[in-house]
């Protein structure tokens, strides 16, 4: 699986982006707020990616942020939510605004993305609802989370993990270990925390 690109954007769609990563340009769709952060054609970009396999297709999907990803594969969970209407959620609500709507049941505001009807949004609201801990402290996303902490969050979610869970295991994990903790010494310590 492809977790990340680096290299030089060498253009941009109304729905992907494409990524020079050593000679070969790779084909990533990505929401409108991901197009508008990763910055102008011909610089530099890092995106977060997940990689969508099915019978007929592989494609790549891109995020500018861990968070955002992590929203994104909460979205598909869902069933009735496809790659296509997560990005259209993600385009049109960022991952703070997301978790508050969540948070707040109101799925009026999670209905404004395009494909969005008021019973996909029911149950958008619903299903993910206990997926991320209830509500979000503060305003801030329980799952936004930056560098290597988000990466240990994301490997937390990806072993079953809720987001809440994982968030909180790991800002344990990095409260103990100091901001400039290893990946490795984060998801390490932040098992053992989680585990008590």
């Amino acid at each position: 699986m492809i977790a990340h690109l680096k290299g030089r954007l060498d253009s941009t769609g109304i729905d992907h982006a494409v990524i020079d990563v050593g000679g070969v340009g790779y084909l990533v769709g990505a929401s409108t707020k991901t197009l508008a952060a990763i910055g102008p054609v011909g610089e530099a970009v890092m995106l977060h990616t997940e990689m969508l396999v099915a019978e007929d297709f592989i494609r790549l999907v891109g995020f500018a942020t861990a968070s955002e990803r992590d929203w994104f594969r909460l979205l598909t969970g869902v069933q009735g939510v496809g790659a296509r209407v997560a990005l259209a959620i993600l385009s049109a609500l960022d991952p703070a605004d997301l978790s508050r709507a969540i948070a707040a049941q109101d799925k009026a505001m999670v209905a404004r993305a395009n494909g969005v009807g008021p019973k996909l949004a029911e149950r958008i609201v619903r299903e993910l609802k206990d997926k991320i801990g209830g509500v979000a402290i503060g305003g801030a996303a329980p799952i936004a989370a930056s560098g290597a902490s988000a990466d240990a969050v994301s490997a937390l979610l990806n072993l079953g993990f809720r987001p809440a869970e994982a968030s909180s295991a790991v800002a344990a994990a990095e409260e103990e270990l100091g901001g400039s903790a290893s990946l490795d010494a984060l998801v390490r310590l932040a098992l053992r925390k989680a585990a008590r």
